[in-house]
């Protein structure tokens, strides 16, 4: 830009209308991902809805997108809820440290190593068939979050035990079939043990309404790439925060002022040299914990 350029450009009202904007109250961002179908209890504790799971996005190989989390109060009040970076076959500081309260062979350390546990979460796309308490979700396409269970039945319906039950495909349009959602409430966590496919069925017989289905899809890579998980030691860090209200950088502890002052056993001594691997120990159903947690 000129010298001529800058005196010309110098405007005073653009700076004000600027600095106007500036003020303005900020529009509350909301973290509700609207793109996320979820099922809702009705007066008896009971849910219940029609679902059809849609192949894989084009250009994707699986129609499922696996998640492993932590989400644990630790004995600062505070809470971890973070992705694990297990997910992406990486260390992660959670599982090392669950791993070294096993080694130590006590119970009690055995016990906060179960309840820090991974969890599981898997992510497909969805067409809404029926859904009574919401019916302007019908004929919509969503994300649908769940848990091991509901993805135990998908396995199942792809690989029955029994001879007489015919393999099927339930993200398939023309051979696949509707998923009934049953929920009801066991010891006040969301089960799903009723849930059942349908006889397979032809999703829509006129091809044009399946490939409109297929392109309102919504891309799964995000859920497995780098973006959707923190770095090692920003973990670390947060996890540090949670258990000892401490972050601990290099030789220096820095207190947390929102830490309630507390004396976690972390570090316990090992009772022997012989090292125990920590067993992978999966949540029945994430999707029920989370539903748990919310409440």
């Amino acid at each position: 830009m000129s010298l001529d350029s800058l005196k010309s450009s110098g405007s005073l009202n653009k700076l004000l209308d600027a600095a106007k904007g500036e003020t303005k109250p900020q529009e509350k961002k909301s973290y509700v991902d609207e793109r996320l179908w979820k099922p809702e209890l009705d007066k008896s504790g009971n849910g219940y809805a029609v679902l059809r799971f849609l192949p894989a996005v084009q250009g994707e190989d699986l129609p499922w997108a696996k998640v492993w989390n932590h989400a644990f109060q630790g004995p600062t009040g505070q809470w971890y809820i973070e992705n694990s970076l297990t997910t992406l076959n990486q260390k992660d500081p959670v599982s090392e440290h669950n791993t070294q309260l096993w080694n130590t062979g006590l119970e009690s350390d055995k016990e906060i190593a179960r309840k820090q546990k991974r969890k599981l979460q898997y992510f497909s796309n969805i067409y809404v068939v029926s859904d009574a308490k919401h019916p302007e979700n019908e004929g919509k396409v969503f994300l649908f979050r769940y848990g091991k269970k509901i993805f135990d039945k998908i396995t199942a319906a792809m690989s029955p035990e029994f001879e007489d039950e015919k393999a099927i495909n339930p993200f398939d349009f023309w051979e696949g079939a509707n998923f009934k959602l049953k929920i009801r409430k066991v010891d006040g966590y969301w089960n799903y043990d009723k849930s059942e496919f349908e006889d397979t069925s032809v999703f829509f017989e006129d091809d044009e309404a399946v490939d409109k289905v297929w392109k309102s899809q919504h891309s799964l890579a995000e859920y497995s790439a780098p973006t959707n998980f923190k770095s090692y030691d920003e973990l670390k860090t947060r996890l540090d925060a949670v258990l000892s209200g401490t972050v601990k950088v290099g030789n220096v502890a820095d207190t947390m002022d929102d830490a309630p002052i507390a004396s976690p056993k972390i570090d316990a001594p090992k009772p022997s040299t012989t090292r125990v691997e920590t067993p992978v120990v999966e949540e029945d159903d994430t999707l029920a914990y989370f539903e748990k947690l919310a409440e």
